[in-house]
């Protein structure tokens, strides 16, 4: 799977852009705010109909603009395919398969599988459960169009569940329907409490070999699921805590509130782990990620890393670049100092200088 080229207009800082990507690996280069992540942004959101940053639909459109147009054409399984973008101001955005407009947006999930890893990426360990749990959906959507079916049809039912627990404060009578949402919200809620907890075991099959190596052998990491209920428990557990949920107005269990825990050589590293140890197990999990993946789809997706290689220390940057191999990958970085003094090999470098994409040998 690989990405040809990328068409952008009046996105962000780009008025018209159009760049012919290296089927290996593409550096972009500049200075800081130039419009480096804006490209990979743009990719990530011809895969996903969503930016990696949560921006809405018109904060990506260009300033004083009411559209923005995106055009990426792709190749999957030697199958040319083009993918359009078109996004508005004031109206949900239009997305396009080889001319021809979905009605669904999820329908383009899986078409264009995408691995995103940015500086964010290695506070996942410290981070709240919110970004973890993100990590997740946004990596099963991509795999699992079954799993986003649940997913949104549960964070749908939670949304009206938690309306109404509102209004039963002013009106008690409305209790009686409150059991409707209840058994939408368990039947979506498990089938998400499962997929989770399946993806996340094969995830742990990979990280441990991979971490290891990083390691240098003297740790071993594992990632632990830790949902907010377990399934079997779940329709119990949301009536017993009816009196609760009445009195916060919001549903207090379930897959909404789920984490994961990252356990090295038994000791949670969200607590006693050091910095340089949770950004290890941050890089393993997304190269975990980008290993599952290809066993899934049978093919390798496309990697993006913005601006990673300054947050990673040598052994790390090493590590990270040796792992890539065959997979098409967009990196953006300030300069290309790291590339020349390690000698790490590359394919094809862009200049990005104030919404401005200079192609260089």
């Amino acid at each position: 799977m690989i990405v040809k080229s990328l068409e952008l207009q009046d996105y962000r800082n780009y008025k018209n852009l159009n760049i012919q990507f290296h089927k290996g690996t593409n550096i972009l280069y500049g200075q800081n705010a130039q419009g480096k992540t804006n490209i990979l942004e743009a990719i990530y959101l011809c895969g996903t109909t969503k930016s990696h940053r949560g921006s809405k639909d018109r904060e990506m459109i260009s300033f004083q603009k009411e559209e923005s147009h995106i055009r990426i054409n792709i190749e999957k399984n030697q199958i040319p395919h083009r993918i359009d973008i078109h996004l508005k101001k004031n109206k949900s955005k239009g997305v396009a398969i080889d001319g021809i407009p979905i009605k669904k947006q999820g329908e383009l999930f899986g078409l264009l599988n995408l691995v995103f890893f940015s500086p964010e990426d290695l506070n996942i360990i410290k981070n709240g459960p919110g970004d973890r749990r993100r990590f997740l959906d946004l990596e099963l959507c991509q795999l699992d169009k079954i799993y986003m079916h649940n997913l949104t049809n549960y964070n749908r039912t939670l949304s009206q569940r938690n309306n109404l627990l509102k209004q039963i404060v002013f009106n008690r009578e409305l209790m009686d329907t409150l059991y409707i949402w209840d058994i939408k919200l368990v039947e979506y809620g498990i089938k998400v409490i499962e997929t989770r907890k399946n993806f996340i075991d094969r995830l742990n099959a990979l990280v441990k070999e991979i971490h290891k190596k990083i390691a240098g052998g003297k740790e071993e990491l594992e990632i632990i699921y830790e949902p907010s209920v377990k399934y079997e428990e779940f329709e119990n557990k949301l009536k017993n805590n009816i009196d609760r949920d009445l009195h916060l107005k919001m549903t207090t269990i379930g897959p909404h509130r789920d984490d994961m825990c990252f356990m090295l050589n038994g000791a949670d590293i969200r607590k006693f782990g050091s910095q340089g140890q949770q950004r290890t197990a941050a890089l393993s999990l997304k190269l975990s990620e980008i290993e599952l993946v290809k066993t899934v789809i049978k093919d390798n997706p496309v990697l993006l890393l913005d601006d990673v290689l300054s947050e990673l220390d040598r052994q790390r940057q090493t590590h990270l670049l040796n792992s890539i191999g065959d997979i098409q990958t967009m990196i953006t970085c300030t300069g290309l100092e790291e590339f020349v003094n390690h000698r790490f090999s590359y394919n094809k470098i862009f200049h990005v200088v104030d919404g401005s994409v200079t192609s260089q040998n």
